[in-house]
């Protein structure tokens, strides 16, 4: 027969184990399963991780989501910006995380010098970097009732070029038509060439930085940028992009492309 101190001695045995069961964040950390902690947390609905910081931050839309309406819908504009062109800055921020020497260059220079990025992170700077880039120039591109033609010198490097403005444009939306799948088509300059004018294109995020030429407009093709209101319908987006290109700052980033 147990006697009662070994009775008592029973009880308190039992009723710490089911304290302990019940505890479950404290017994996995002291056992340390960390895993288990973070589920734990999760199931119990708190809050996800915040998004990573760094030295690249999202620029704001310089205009209400609704402002190019009804050329560009406010839905496919508020998830551009704030889902698409944020994981690109999200993502970036991750890649050059720990790597001081990268953190310290703006995204235009990382692109510049994509030679040169350790080659562990050069395909991430390259894809999410360059999604940040182009967006970034992507925003200020455009505008409700913009103007609707260039000025100054880039007006008379277009007639140069491409004999005229119209003769651009015809040739510009061709370029954005012919992207296979996902990617840009672009107007950019040459520098080491006196400004000289091109339209190209090129697959996913890649920038013309990297190759040495400054982008001054460029349209996205990807379907994110249209499919909610155009759907398939690719030529209808391109000719809707072209309304509201504000090209009196193309003009001015042509300017400042050639004093330096």
């Amino acid at each position: 027969m147990m006697s009662r101190r070994d009775a008592l001695k029973t009880i308190a045995l039992t009723a710490g184990a089911a304290a302990w069961s019940q505890t479950p964040l404290l017994a996995s950390s002291l056992a340390g399963t960390g895993p288990h902690l973070q589920a734990a947390g999760g199931a119990s609905g708190a809050a996800p991780p915040a998004a990573p910081t760094g030295p690249f931050t999202l620029p704001p839309l310089p205009y209400a989501p609704d402002a190019l309406e009804p050329h560009l819908d406010a839905q496919t504009m508020t998830i551009h910006h704030d889902k698409h062109h944020a994981a690109y800055v999200n993502n970036l921020n991750k890649a050059v995380a720990g790597k001081p020497d990268l953190m310290k260059l703006s995204v235009e220079d990382l692109l510049r010098k994509l030679d040169t990025i350790p080659a562990d992170v050069r395909t991430a700077v390259r894809n999410q970097g360059g999604g940040h880039a182009n967006h970034s120039l992507l925003w200020p591109s455009l505008k409700k009732d913009a103007v609707q033609a260039p000025s100054g010198e880039l007006a008379k490097a277009i007639d140069k070029t491409f004999s005229s403005f119209s003769g651009f444009q015809d040739k510009f939306n061709a370029a954005a038509m012919s992207v296979f799948g996902s990617g840009w088509a672009w107007l950019t300059c040459d520098p080491r060439q006196a400004g000289l004018l091109a339209i190209e294109t090129s697959p996913n995020q890649d920038s013309p930085l990297a190759a040495g030429r400054v982008p001054l407009v460029g349209i996205d093709v990807w379907e994110h940028a249209y499919y909610l209101k155009f759907q398939n319908r690719r030529a209808e987006y391109v000719a809707a992009f072209a309304k509201v290109v504000d090209w009196d700052t193309i003009s001015s980033r042509y300017r400042d492309a050639l004093e330096g």
